[in-house]
This record gives structure tokens, C-alpha cells and sequence, in this order.
């Protein structure tokens, strides 16, 4: 009798193919991606409704990118708009020095991103169950089963796979036994939301000499404030500070009086730092929060968990489904545990040369001087924007190949088209530049997977790497996976990343 492959589905009654617990921006993309994939999911969030509040405010240039490919952009209104200027470590520059690079979308609470997101994956049929949480689970080798609390009872799943987004204190962590290595809390910072405070703009922070401060309108009244007081050790709090104790913190290091305020919600967090040794255990993995917790410098938080989402959502569908090559899967690691790293490695350099006090003082100015060039300043808009990012694929030194897809207008049969538009789907896609017969007839014994498009790009002078090839092949995630100009066949790259041909 042949063995089953290690990633099929068991053959046991299963509830759903995949179990997401958490109902953030996370848990709610992957449930999306799960869909499109035609996995089945249910989303557990031990929440009965969502809170409201909205610890992040925006998204990174590579996750509009991202949102941009499942057509999700037009649901947050017209107001949305890229900032040109952001900052490294609080000094400021503009990050346009870089092709298609920007600060990102400001202004956007996480409320809304939410609230976008849900619309979208309910719409494709997840199911997402709020009140439910989780309080243990079983992975067997072949299935995994999560108890369940909730209002009316006990509950118990089953199914093939379970991914933790449930945040930076992550229950599914904590039950799976994941490795949670780093940095503790050295400092306590808080935010909130303030009404009636009249308080002046500081969008990118300002030092002051008990700290730093940010500020940022909302809207309606509303300020979003972040206090990082100096000299402030992290504790253990057992309930979250009220607002006289951020307004006396406010006034002690700004001078300004905000106490005859009130706030909407306020909150605390620290400077921790903590990476999983690894994104998956078995039947179990990790996405977001769950994954990674860092100082939130330059909104990457957020932004990176909806990014180990895409990344994840296509290979795990395609896993249940059971057309996934060999290794598949396990590329989910390989691929974002290296992103995790340097978004703890960048954002600490960033609470170093922001947060320091006096001792930090010649890193600033150093960093200040560096800023001043063009190739820094590319290479910490690529960190921050995410656009740098480049899966190790095995392919040799092609520049194009493990980077994402940028978008770029291509003139087809069917008209002008941008490039992240044909990634709605979430298959794969064969951009052939070349009208190029056989290449499209070696694509065809995938079609189920992979759509071909034949065009030619409207500004070849404006990508000259791109405008080089005769073809891409672009993964469900954006990113490249071979092209005209590779080494290896086309036909290995599909089986590689799309299993077997339908003929095989």
C-alpha cells in the first residue's frame, strides 16, 4: 500500500480543512487567502465583537501593494494616499528616493483595515465565529483538535491544520510550545486615543528632553497620542493606565496641560522583542503578533502579519487540497522567519537611536549624516517599506527572481492592465513578454493554477530588469518565482512551486 504524503489531509471527519484563531488583520487576510485558495476555514477570535480601537494607523508600501493584488484597495474610500515622507529611527527623509517606495498609508485605523478585510473574507465564505475561545488543542500528527469555550458551552474542532494570529500573546503559542526567543521589556510606553485636548501635530515623533512624543488628528476631535518617557522600567501590570496618569506623564516631559481631556481608550506596551525559532510545528503555525513582537517603529507590525498571511495562505490551501509540490509548506518558514529577524533587528536599531536618551545623542547625529546620502537612504526605505524583501528561491543571482512582482502597466489583446491586477485570483501567473508560443504550451498543463498572460510592458524604459526577459512566473503572493532568462527550465519552476501537471 503506498504511504500518504506527510502534508495530505487525514481521512478522518474534520470540521473545516483549516482552523485561524484570531480575527485581526492576520487571522481575517489568511481566512481570505484560505477562500480564494478553496480551502475551508473558520476564524475562532475569543472576542464577541470587535473592540474598536486601533493600535495601528496605516500599512507599509509593500502591503498596499499586497491588498492592491485582491483588488482590496478600493474599500478603504478615495482619501487614501501614500505618505512620500517617513523617517528611520525619527530622523526624517523621503523614501521616493526609492522606486515605488513610500512611508506608507497614514491615517488608516486598524479598525477600518479590519473591518475592510472581514467584508472580503466572509464575502468568499469563511466562517468566522466570534465569543469562541480557544483553551487547548491536540495536534495528532494527523489532525489537530482546539477546545473551545463559549457562550453556549464547550466546543471541540477538528482540523487539518491550525494557524495562531492570535496576537503577541499568543494562546496557540503557548499551547503548541513554540520557542519564543528575544529581548524582554526594558521600558514601558503608552497610547491612546484623547478627545478635547487641542494638541499640536508631531506625526513622526518629537524628542523632548524627558522622551519622545507623537501626535497625530484623527478626525472629529480626536488625537492619537504615543508617550515614551525616559526612565520608565517595564513592569507587570495587571490592569492598563488610565488617562491622569498619561496626562501627568504628558505634562511632565512636553510642559503642556491636556487634563481637562478624556480618553476613548488608552493603552500600554513595551519594547520586547521576540521571534519564534520557528513558524511551524507540525499541524500548527504561527502568523503576525503570534510570531514576532517588536517596538512598533515606522507601523511594520501590522503591515508584516498581513504579508506572513499572503505568503502563507496559497501553500496551506494548496496543502489541503493536496496538489502541493514536496516542501511546499515548510517554505513558509524558510521564507518569513528571515523576514521576522530583520524586522526585530531593524526596529530595535530604531528604539536605539530614537528612544535613547542623552548616551544615544552621537547615533543620531551620525545617523543624521548618513541620511544625507541617497544609497542610505534607499536601503532603510527598502527595510521599512518592505520592498526589499527577497525570498531565497535557489536560482542563482537573477535580481529578479524571489522579489515581488511591481506594478507595472502592460498593454494586452484585452487592453492596458496594471501587473498586481491579475493577481486577484491568488493563482499563479505567467506573464509572457515575448508572444512566445511554446512558453505558453508548456504553462497550459497548469492552467488550473496558473494563468497565462501574453502583453508587453507600456513603459519598458521605466523597468529595465523586467523590460530583460521574455517571461515571468509569478506566484499567488506576488513574488517571482523564474524567468525567461533562468537557468533552470520552466517546466521545473512550475512543478517546483504548482505540483504536477493536470496531464500527469
Amino acid at each position: 500500500m503506498a504511504k500518504a504524503a506527510a502534508n495530505a489531509p487525514s481521512p478522518a471527519v474534520l470540521d473545516t480543512d483549516v482552523i485561524v484563531v484570531g480575527a485581526g488583520p492576520a487571522g481575517l487576510m489568511l481566512a481570505g487567502e484560505l477562500r480564494l485558495g478553496g480551502a475551508r476555514v473558520v476564524v475562532l477570535d475569543r472576542l464577541s465583537e470587535p473592540t474598536g480601537q486601533s493600535r495601528g494607523l496605516g500599512f507599509t508600501a509593500r502591503t498596499m501593494e499586497v491588498l492592491d493584488q485582491r483588488g482590496l484597495l478600493e474599500g478603504f474610500g478615495p482619501g487614501l494616499e501614500a505618505s512620500p515622507q517617513g523617517h528611520f529611527g525619527g530622523i526624517i527623509f523621503d523614501y521616493t528616493v526609492l522606486r515605488d517606495a513610500h512611508f506608507g498609508a497614514r491615517g488608516v485605523p486598524q479598525s477600518q483595515t479590519e473591518a475592510v478585510l472581514e467584508e472580503w473574507a466572509r464575502g468568499l465564505g469563511a466562517d468566522i465565529r466570534r465569543g469562541w475561545e480557544v483553551t487547548g488543542l491536540v495536534d495528532d500528527g494527523d489532525t489537530v483538535e482546539a477546545d473551545v469555550r463559549t457562550a453556549d458551552g464547550d466546543q471541540r474542532l477538528r482540523a487539518a491544520y491550525l494557524v495562531g494570529c492570535d496576537g503577541g500573546r499568543s494562546t496557540v503559542r503557548a499551547l503548541a510550545g513554540f520557542d519564543f526567543r528575544g529581548s524582554p521589556a526594558a521600558r514601558e510606553m503608552y497610547l491612546a486615543d484623547v478627545v478635547g485636548c487641542e494638541i499640536r501635530p508631531r506625526f513622526l515623533g518629537e524628542r523632548v528632553p524627558g522622551g519622545m512624543v507623537m501626535a497625530a488628528p484623527l478626525g472629529e476631535g480626536v488625537d492619537r497620542i504615543i508617550l515614551c518617557p525616559d526612565g520608565t522600567p517595564a513592569g507587570e501590570r495587571t490592569e492598563q493606565p488610565d488617562f491622569a496618569e498619561l496626562a501627568h506623564i504628558w505634562q511632565r516631559i512636553t510642559g503642556e496641560d491636556i487634563s481637562g481631556g478624556r480618553a476613548e481608550w488608552v493603552s500600554s506596551f513595551t519594547d520586547a522583542s521576540r521571534l519564534v525559532t520557528e513558524y511551524r510545528r507540525g499541524r500548527v503555525l504561527l502568523a503576525g503578533d503570534a510570531a514576532h513582537i517588536h517596538l512598533p517603529a515606522g507601523g511594520q507590525g501590522l503591515s508584516t502579519g498581513v504579508q506572513d498571511a499572503v505568503n502563507l495562505g496559497w501553500k496551506l490551501a494548496a496543502t489541503v487540497r493536496g496538489w502541493a509540490p514536496e516542501g511546499l509548506l515548510d517554505s513558509y518558514h524558510a521564507e518569513r522567519h528571515p523576514v521576522g529577524a530583520r524586522l526585530l533587528m531593524n526596529t530595535s536599531a530604531q528604539g536605539t537611536v530614537y528612544l535613547g536618551g542623552r548616551e544615544s545623542d552621537p547615533l543620531r547625529a551620525l545617523f543624521a549624516e548618513l541620511i544625507e546620502h541617497d544609497e542610505v537612504k534607499r536601503h532603510l526605505a527598502g527595510i521599512v517599506s518592505g520592498l526589499d524583501i527577497r525570498y531565497e528561491m535557489g536560482q542563482g543571482d537573477n535580481p529578479l527572481v524571489g522579489r515581488r512582482l511591481a506594478p507595472r502597466p502592460l498593454t494586452t489583446d484585452a487592453g492596458r492592465i496594471v501587473t498586481t491586477s491579475l493577481l486577484h485570483p491568488a493563482l499563479g501567473v505567467l506573464v509572457d513578454l515575448a508572444d512566445d508560443a511554446e512558453t505558453r504550451a508548456i504553462a497550459a498543463g497548469w492552467k488550473d493554477r496558473v494563468v497565462t498572460v501574453t502583453g508587453m510592458l507600456a513603459e519598458p524604459a521605466a523597468d529595465e530588469a523586467l523590460a530583460g526577459t521574455t517571461a515571468v512566473l509569478v506566484r499567488p503572493d506576488g513574488h517571482i518565482a523564474w524567468t525567461g532568462s533562468d537557468e533552470i527550465p520552466l517546466t521545473e519552476a512550475l512543478h517546483r512551486w504548482f505540483g504536477p501537471s493536470a496531464a500527469a
